[in-house]
């Protein structure tokens, strides 16, 4: 936990860039001056894993403004089975389609001789023994519920779909996407010609960092190094596309003690992506303004 003299040291520019609101343009010069400064860079390393949570959180947002008059639309299309007759009730057309499946009228062929008798209406033959005609039989009107089941299935499937609206539409909205499956890079490192001058050519390291939201947290282990005198430490450094000996472009990636044996694991954090800044670097580093000036024992690559 920095305290707040710490804090106050490092440039106003660190919290925007560990909380992802800086600039890209000021973002590229700010990775540049985090070489340089420690105080920026103790910053960043402390609020990154905080600047990821808030980076991934969903954006306000408000359910679409014509959702209401479309769920209204969709029930009265469903309801809608056709338009009723005028001076009529709305389910008389379909009474009078299902009543004329029971019972149909024939007119019998007007016949002008005598002219005074009127078309007889005759029954629907009934099956039977007996051919003669019978009564018109009384039309009876089935329940609503049977008559009527298609529409009634219409009528609970459009507010079942409205309750399931109601249900899944705010939960969509306030959800936000779906978290994507996290990136993970390996980085095997080995030593430099510097090394075996520096007393540790049989140095080997190994790096696995994982997406940490917009941040990445890297396991480090180490092998073959050996103790510093002093306040010395070794400095972990990511570097991006280009860097070089007289124009680096380095990231720390936080800094590190071994004991007698040599080794050491341990989890870091960084703010750089380890697909674009691909090169790892190890070096040692006595006190001083932050800048890398020890020489490169460790170097690799993302596989």
């Amino acid at each position: 936990m920095l305290t707040e003299q710490q804090i106050e040291l490092a440039h106003p520019e660190a919290f925007d860039f560990a909380f992802g609101t800086l600039p890209t343009a000021e973002g590229v010069t700010f990775i540049r001056h985090l070489t340089g400064c420690r105080h920026c860079r103790a910053v960043v390393d402390e609020y990154s894993e905080i600047g990821g949570i808030i980076k991934n959180l969903p954006p306000g947002t408000e359910p679409p403004a014509d959702l209401e008059d479309r769920t209204v639309a969709a029930m009265t299309a469903a309801l809608a089975g056709h338009k009723a007759e005028p001076g009529k009730h709305p389910d008389a057309a379909e009474h009078d389609t299902e009543d004329r499946a029971v019972t149909r009228i024939y007119p019998k062929p007007e016949r002008k001789p005598p002219a005074e008798r009127e078309t007889q209406v005759l029954p629907v033959p009934q099956p039977g023994p007996s051919e003669d005609p019978e009564p018109r039989p009384e039309v009876t009107h089935l329940p609503v519920r049977r008559r009527h089941r298609s529409r009634l299935v219409a009528v609970v499937a459009a507010a079942a779909a409205i309750v399931i609206a109601a249900i899944v539409v705010p939960l969509s909205l306030t959800s936000g996407p779906a978290t994507p499956a996290q990136a993970t890079v390996v980085i095997p490192l080995h030593a430099t010609a510097a090394a075996k001058v520096f007393g540790t050519g049989a140095a080997t390291a190994r790096a696995t960092a994982r997406q940490a939201g917009e941040s990445w947290t890297f396991d480090l282990t180490v092998h073959g190094l050996k103790p510093l005198p002093g306040n010395d430490i070794y400095e972990c450094w990511w570097a991006g596309p280009g860097s070089a000996s007289r124009h680096p472009l380095l990231v720390t990636g936080g800094s590190f003690v071994v004991g007698k044996s040599g080794s050491a694991t341990l989890t870091m954090a960084t703010g750089v992506d380890p697909r674009q800044f691909r090169t790892m670097e190890i070096t040692a580093e006595s006190p001083g303004n932050g800048a890398l000036r020890g020489p490169v024992l460790l170097i690799g690559q993302t596989l």
